[in-house]
């Protein structure tokens, strides 16, 4: 009699689930993915509803949020990089044990916050934003290398449009309004409303089989990446992948930018009184998501795939402009300026963690993991958003954060459509030249 056990795909959830047709499995999938990223969202956004009154930093120009959002925001960036490493290499067996001890981590930072004095509070929320920057990275390991790894992680993705403005309404119209509590235990009160489903959520995640064989087959094998070929991916694709991040770099720092202070952007257009506003302008732009990226999923050609992403990530940037334009203009309301900028910002920014790296690895059949260059883009991006936040408090202070907002809108539409067309034409040409093992 052999000691060796049963397989672990053969037993349970699992191996149900392994035994299922696609569309069951990647139903639930996107499901499992969604509730374990929305909660994480419960962790991280909730602060960007505190407004703080304006009060000023240690007695320097820069506001006491702008110094916290930041804070958590070069955490962030941090874990990013981070996870270019750790997120890349960790092993199948420990990705649930780490996603839950990042998430108390995270928590444990948001208590800190509520009892640290205002000086203080900016250390606190670096540690809450610390861990959280690994999450996206270690959801999405679950997720690549399928044959519907698009729906998948667009599952994944509806779920930080749509949670970061429902756990700000949470966070303010019911923590803060309805329960009555301040805004310095709002955020860890908030957390720990969704700590428990988190937990669960990643239990049911961690049921996930394997890629299967047909899966490999369509998509090449994902493996750990060590440092010898995430060099070998950087060299592989060069110029156009720098490129892509150059205009991730801009993008991201938009979209944090209209995350962190939505609030003041709303109360700058009039809207700031109305219940749920976050999450009802956000709805256009989880809805129009899902439509792109359902039909990107259809494609079977890598090559096909990846203009068309390219293409879908380009019109976003240009729709931010036109929208920004018409606003100016007074052609559009304030709602439908800040919805219209919403989708166009989703557009652009989805793709690059749904489909665009997913593509690229497949298409090249690069030895990897697509995991890589998400976080690797992920910290330039947040770098960004640091960089760009500071650059307004400290140059352009005089200005209100609408006044600030609405040009470079402008100049990240028009930069953004520039560099994501050039390099387009090299990752296409470059990821389609011919199999890349990456062990070279």
């Amino acid at each position: 009699m052999t000691d060796t056990p049963a397989p672990v795909e053969a037993r349970g959830l699992k191996g149900a689930l392994a035994r299922a047709p696609l569309g069951v499995l990647t139903a639930y999938a996107c499901g499992v993915a969604f509730c374990t990223y929305f909660c994480m969202y419960a962790f991280r956004k909730p602060f960007d509803a505190v407004k703080f009154s304006g009060a000023k930093y240690l007695g320097t120009d820069i506001e006491l949020k702008t110094a916290c959002v930041v804070s958590q925001v070069i955490g962030y960036m941090l874990s990013k990089y981070l996870g270019t490493k750790i997120c890349a290499e960790v092993s199948a067996a420990r990705r649930a044990y780490l996603l839950v001890g990042l998430i108390v981590f995270a928590e444990c930072a948001l208590l800190l916050f509520g009892v640290l004095p205002p000086a203080l509070k900016p250390l606190a929320m670096f540690l809450n934003g610390l861990p959280l920057g690994m999450v996206w990275g270690l959801c999405v390991r679950y997720l690549e290398g399928r044959r519907a790894s698009e729906v998948m992680v667009a599952g994944l993705s509806c779920s930080y449009i749509i949670a970061g403005a429902a756990t700000r309404d949470i966070g303010r119209d019911l923590v803060m309004a309805t329960w009555g509590v301040s805004e310095e235990w709002m955020p860890v009160v908030t957390g720990l409303v969704f700590l428990g489903p988190f937990v669960l959520a990643v239990l049911l995640l961690n049921q996930l089989p394997p890629p299967s064989p047909a899966d490999v087959e369509s998509r090449a094998e994902r493996v750990p990446m060590d440092r010898r070929q995430r060099r070998a991916f950087l060299a592989h694709f060069g110029i156009g992948f720098g490129m892509l991040l150059a205009a991730y770099f801009f993008l991201t720092a938009l979209r944090d930018f209209r995350d962190h202070y939505g609030a003041e952007l709303f109360d700058a257009i009039g809207l700031g009184d109305q219940r749920a506003i976050f999450t009802r302008t956000e709805l256009w732009a989880l809805l129009g998501v899902v439509i792109a990226v359902a039909v990107l999923n259809v494609i079977r050609s890598h090559k096909a795939a990846l203009v068309t992403v390219y293409g879908v990530i380009v019109g976003g940037f240009a729709l931010i402009g036109v929208a920004t334009a018409a606003f100016r203009a007074e052609a559009i309301s304030g709602y439908w300026w800040m919805a219209a900028v919403g989708l166009g910002m989703y557009l652009a920014y989805v793709p690059f963690g749904a489909v665009l790296f997913e593509r690229m690895m497949a298409a090249s059949r690069f030895n990897g993991t697509a995991v890589f260059a998400i976080q690797l883009a992920d910290g330039i991006g947040y770098t960004g958003s640091v960089l760009f936040q500071l650059f307004r408090d400290l140059a352009f202070g005089q200005f209100n954060r609408l006044e600030f907002f609405t040009p470079y809108a402008l100049i990240v539409s028009a930069v953004g459509v520039l560099l994501m067309t050039a390099s387009g034409v090299l990752v296409v040409r470059t990821a389609t030249r011919g199999h890349h093992s990456g062990a070279n």
